[in-house]
């Protein structure tokens, strides 16, 4: 069961796996591994198989050893590829041929990769910060340019990596670009040292940004209670007005009753009328 869940890429003993998807990614990965296991395999694939002048009867124990790392060269590429890749390479003679062939395959011709290569440098040299970005995003795919050129053995110094990314930044950014550049030598600044100085101004941004938005509707909370402040007063006084005509129209009802019209009679025919106050 642990045999079954041992993934690929987990162990330093094992080569990274390569079945035909994103070659660049394991080409470096192989180099690496290679250098790491042994740095003289990496110089069989990159140069050739080391020579032997002897026949196979008077080999020495020096020719022996060579013989075994040209063999382990070749060995361990074919333990790095899947059954479809191992097919491209099957009949190569060398490490070194295994190599080339596969390079060929997905880098294609020196013509091909200039092509890539212009590509590439045309999108390094368009390359801006995309709205709504973080710098980590955008970092990841200026690496992404720098690091498929790098490959291709195009290469930009670490001055010009710093301006091209300063540059990149919107408007918005501006003071903090300038405060980079005044501070910095942008020939012996590192990008470490600028992608770090760029996020944590990116969090300060954000954490003012959160302090703005808590402001303002703190601010709105604050209007609606005093309208409704001033609704409730306005009430109040609505209420004294209605409680001041109640007072005055009882007052007037017994002011009223006190008096009464009385008829006495009839005088000559015609009716007289009494008014008598209590």
């Amino acid at each position: 069961m642990a045999a079954q869940g041992y993934a690929e890429g987990q162990s330093v003993n094992r080569p990274p796996l390569f079945d035909g998807e994103d070659y660049n990614y394991w080409k470096t990965r192989m180099e690496f591994f290679l250098q790491g296991l042994d740095f003289q395999l990496w110089s069989i694939i990159e140069e050739g198989d080391l020579v032997v002048l002897n026949n196979r009867e008077n080999w020495t124990d020096d020719d022996k050893k060579k013989i075994s790392l040209n063999c382990k060269a070749k060995s361990i590429l074919c333990c790095a590829l899947s059954k479809k890749e191992f097919n491209r390479i099957s009949v190569c003679k060398s490490a070194m041929e295994m190599w080339e062939k596969l390079r060929i395959t997905y880098e294609g011709t020196d013509k091909v990769k200039e092509s890539r290569i212009d590509i590439l440098v045309a999108q390094y040299e368009r390359f801006q910060m995309q709205p709504g970005e973080s710098i980590t995003q955008m970092y990841s795919r200026f690496t992404d340019v720098t690091n498929g050129l790098a490959m291709l053995g195009k290469r930009y110094d670490m001055g010009d990596m710093v301006r091209k990314i300063l540059r990149s930044l919107p408007a918005s950014w501006t003071p903090k670009v300038t405060a980079i550049e005044e501070a910095n030598d942008q020939k012996r600044m590192s990008l470490e040292k600028l992608i770090g100085s760029l996020m944590a101004h990116e969090i300060n941004m954000e954490r003012l940004g959160e302090s703005s938005s808590k402001k303002k509707h703190n601010n709105a909370l604050k209007a609606v209670e005093d309208t409704s402040g001033d609704e409730s007063d306005g009430d109040k006084s609505n209420g004294s007005s209605e409680d001041e005509e109640a007072f005055l129209s009882r007052r007037l009802q017994r002011i009223l009753a006190k008096k009464k019209y009385q008829v006495s009679g009839n005088v000559g025919g015609y009716s007289t009328a009494f008014l008598t106050a209590e």
